[in-house]
């Protein structure tokens, strides 16, 4: 007796059901959400879509097997363009019905899905959060067409496509999401499991664009043995059907664990049942709605163990002396490198490091710029400055002869300087010595003579790369005129950097013998002096840019159709809509335009590359303009105040010391006032080189999405800044270039590090994260280093991500974060005093709460850790101390 002909609705299975479908049928994702919910695991309800139905749909409309061999691209196109056959479609929209019809994640399953050598993690789509019938049909063919995309094609290489089957899942609507994994990612231990967690949707986890809690927990003692609780502003959300964007958290859960003891104890035990089912080291997607916990996802980890965690920034072992005893700072280095960095950013330094570093060492007149190889050090995400090696070279010149100061100028607190040693000793004496004199008083004479006029050069220069870069379209490049766009700029970093470097060495030098003098010659007079200069100069564009912010909130309400547009709607398209309308479009040309030619390189921690700057992203500036044009804030009041005693106490002591003493201490300061502001005229034309080379990878970027290497721009992060040139000078496949194994190695790597505590400022030798301190939760005080006088009281308002939070900070409040650069300057006018975990006397912060007058203490540590955004607080800037005198 013949079979009858399965029909549409056969092919579609109910997993979990009575009915069994072999599970190459329901393909990696499906077999294995098949098998949990026979086991009884928390699944939300789901069907599949079989193999056998999309071969049947691939039959019906007309599929080339041999052009989805050499086109894969064409087959995409002609899947999404298709029209459904009514009996498969008829067929998947009533197994929605039976479903009930709710909300739904619409999610691909190939055949070679999570299996244990290929995970095939991201490769083909999903499509969140569909609530219609035609939303779900067309979710359905866009994962069948993401078999041939471009990265599901080169993950496979040679392999066949082969089929695919697609999940439709209940969607969960999490309050809590994330990840865990039964092996841990950093030791490789199993006798513990990891848990990431985020709230909101998973997705911003696994893209990276969220800050996640980090949990250890003990299964078989089902306790939580470590955890790290992030600061998290921002969160995955649905916003309409197969759209996730970014909102922010509310204020009350931004510092609060995403997961109670009990639920992260709880999944342990799940994780343990789904690692002896399978046996084998699981990576499970999990979320929480409604307080029930959901597993959505199993895949076997199909990854080596980890390396050992790097202890030394070094990159090569070093001999036992230099290996311990290297200092190692990453204190104010430009205050472009503090944070922590992305692979993107890491490798754009190294190449800062064997491409530029060594001219900008010599331009300051040092003939002997040693190896370069071991003066700039890498570990976990962050830059380091080699302090002994640069203090050893430095000491052949005669300026920074002295190691100790700048040994000094770059040790945190905690460095015991008394036993410190320079593990490369002192500088060779006799002809080395010599010759390095000479050169250095050549290079110091010619600089003399150059230094005003070089810096209008690097003035001038600045404002044509950057008018010649916003007329350039760089999509219309082909890949060789790229590569050629992209070697002119840089060759202008490199001239911008080298340009910069003496200012920066020879401020510092002449601040050292300014600081020599007034302490031996001015006594307790002197260091107010020292500091009143430090302030005026460090800051002159810094604080203009700030004060331009205002002026545009001035011009804004002035112009009362202007300020609708500014203060309305998101502060992300503000710059489109004022081009759109005829009134804002003039405004956009008189007013932004010039501030944003001045200012818009600007961006937090200006060497990472993936930080967008002002120009590309109006955000920032937007809010603050939005803030400043509705208090009625004035920015003169916050800069000006009565005549400051003390500096009239420092003129009066330099008015008595003797003529020669007199004339040369005023020479040294008019000096260092000199290079001071040259300096930060130059800063500007070196922050402009960074966003000129920024633009052209994110071209390239763009390109890379395009070709299937990357799956949105968010994974430029993971690029390695060579491999970007390698690709703009060749002709080979970008996905030979970028392999999709290393991007997601990469990535696991940097995620690695947020699970680590963060290396200190500063450190002798080797750090073991183990030493890392944590915060005291007895007590309502912080010490740290008093920077700027004075004592106010008032709401903390913590802040950790700027673009985000610039518009939450409230006239008055205490702004506590874990350490600020120019970028931050204008929120300074708002606030009532500064609270940072990082930070010198020299840092930003420091430096930009003196001239704002107010009350400042740096380096806390802990201060974002304790301090809750609305606890009232009491900032003394002349003890150093923060106390919490309200929770």
């Amino acid at each position: 007796m013949t079979a009858s002909p399965q029909t549409a609705h056969d092919l579609i299975v109910v997993l979990g059901g009575a009915v069994a479908a072999p599970p190459e049928s329901l393909g990696g994702k499906g077999a294995r959400l098949d098998e949990m919910m026979r086991t009884g695991l928390p699944v939300p309800p789901a069907f599949c879509l079989t193999t056998d139905l999309f071969d049947r749909f691939r039959r019906e409309i007309g599929l080339d097997d041999h052009t989805a061999r050499v086109a894969p691209h064409a087959i995409r196109d002609q899947v999404l363009a298709a029209e459904i056959p009514a009996e498969i479609g008829d067929a998947i929209l009533d197994a929605y019905a039976a479903l009930g019809a709710p909300r739904v994640a619409v999610r691909s399953s190939a055949c070679r899905e999570d299996s244990a050598s290929q995970s095939f993690a991201g490769q083909h789509d999903t499509v969140l959060d569909i609530s219609s019938a035609t939303g779900v049909l067309e979710a359905v063919k866009a994962c069948w067409a993401s078999l041939w995309s471009e990265r599901a094609a080169a993950y496979r290489g040679a392999t066949a496509a082969g089929s695919i089957a697609v999940v439709i899942q209940q969607m969960v609507q999490a309050e809590a999401a994330g990840v865990l994994f039964t092996r841990d990612p950093v030791s490789g231990r199993t006798d513990r499991c990891v848990v990431d967690a985020v709230w909101g949707l998973g997705e911003g986890l696994v893209s990276g664009r969220v800050s996640a809690d980090s949990f250890t927990v003990d299964p078989a003692g089902a306790r939580v043995t470590d955890q790290h609780i992030r600061y998290k502003v921002t969160k995955a959300v649905s916003v309409a059907p197969g759209i996730v964007e970014l909102a922010k958290v509310r204020e009350e859960l931004r510092g609060v664990a995403c997961l109670s003891h009990e639920q992260l104890t709880g999944l342990a035990a799940l994780a343990m049942r789904v690692r002896e089912q399978y046996g084998a080291e699981q990576d499970i997607e999990w979320a929480i709605q409604s307080g029930a916990l959901y597993l959505l996802q199993t895949r076997p980890i199909t990854v080596e163990p980890p390396k050992p965690v790097r202890r030394s920034p070094y990159r090569e072992p070093q001999p036992e002396p230099v290996q311990q005893g290297t200092l190692w700072s990453r204190m104010d280095i430009g205050e472009i490198f503090t944070g922590v960095m992305t692979p993107l950013g890491i490798s754009f330094a190294e190449y800062y490091q064997y491409n530029v570093h060594s001219d900008c060492v010599r331009a300051t007149g040092v003939r002997d710029t040693g190896d370069i190889a071991g003066q700039m050090g890498y570990l976990q995400g962050y830059v380091y400055l080699n302090i002994s090696y640069t203090s050893y070279l430095l000491s052949q010149s005669i300026g920074t002869k002295d190691e100790k100061r700048i040994t000094e100028r770059f040790a945190s607190e905690d460095i015991d300087q008394a036993a410190y040693r320079n593990p490369f000793g002192s500088y060779r004496s006799g002809v080395p010595t010599a010759l390095s004199t000479a050169f250095w008083g050549k290079a110091t004479m010619a600089e003399l003579g150059d230094m005003r006029k070089r810096a209008h050069r690097m003035v001038g220069a600045r404002i044509r790369e950057f008018d010649r870069a916003r007329d350039l379209d760089l999509a219309r490049l082909d890949r060789g005129g790229l590569h050629a766009e992209m070697q002119h700029r840089l060759r202008f970093f490199h001239d911008m950097h080298v340009g910069y470097m003496p200012y920066f060495i020879n401020a510092f030098t002449l601040y050292g013998a300014l600081e020599m003098m007034c302490g031996t010659w001015l006594g307790a007079a002197g260091e107010r002096l020292q500091n009143r200069l430090k302030t005026d100069m460090s800051n002159l564009r810094t604080v203009a840019s700030a004060r331009e912010v205002w002026e545009l909130a001035q011009l804004v309400r002035q112009r009362p159709r202007v300020l609708r547009i500014i203060t309305s709607g998101s502060a992300a398209d503000v710059a489109e809509r004022l081009r759109a309308d005829q009134v804002g479009r003039v405004f956009w040309k008189t007013h932004m335009e010039p501030f944003l030619r001045e200012n818009g390189a600007r961006a937090q921690q200006e060497m990472e590359l993936t930080h967008p700057r002002w120009i590309d992203d109006l955000s920032y500036v937007v809010k603050m303009i939005r803030r400043y044009a509705e208090d009625g804030f004035c920015f003169d009041a916050a800069t000006e105040s009565a005549t400051d005693p003390r500096a009239e106490e420092a003129a009066t002591a330099i008015g008595e010391l003797p003529p020669i003493k007199r004339r040369t201490l005023k020479s040294v300061i008019s000096l260092y006032e000199k290079c001071s502001s040259l300096r930060e005229i130059a800063r500007m034309s070196m922050i402009t080189s960074v966003w000129l080379v920024r633009e052209v990878v994110y071209e390239v970027g763009a390109r890379l999405v395009a070709a299937g290497a990357l799956r949105s721009l968010d994974e430029v992060a993971y690029l390695d800044f060579s491999d970007v040139l390698r690709y703009l000078v060749s002709t080979e496949d970008p996905h030979e270039i970028f392999p999709r194994t290393t991007i997601d190695e990469t990535r696991r790597t940097f995620q690695n590090y947020a699970r680590l505590p963060a290396p200190p400022m500063s450190f002798v030798g080797e750090w073991e994260p183990s030493r890392a301190g944590a915060p005291i939760q007895d007590g309502r005080g912080l010490e740290g280093l008093a920077t700027s006088p004075g004592i106010a009281v008032g709401r903390a308002r913590v802040v950790q991500d700027l673009a985000w939070q610039a518009d939450e900070l409230q006239a008055g409040e205490i702004l506590v974060t874990r350490y600020t650069d120019s970028s931050w300057t204008p929120l300074f006018a708002l606030a009532g005093g500064i609270v940072t975990d990082i930070g010198s006397m020299l840092s930003h912060s420091a430096i930009v709460a003196r001239e704002f007058r107010l009350p400042a203490v740096v380096n806390t540590e802990h201060a974002t850790a304790m301090i809750k955004t609305g606890d009232l607080i009491m900032v003394d800037g002349d003890r150093g101390v923060v106390e919490i005198v309200e929770k």
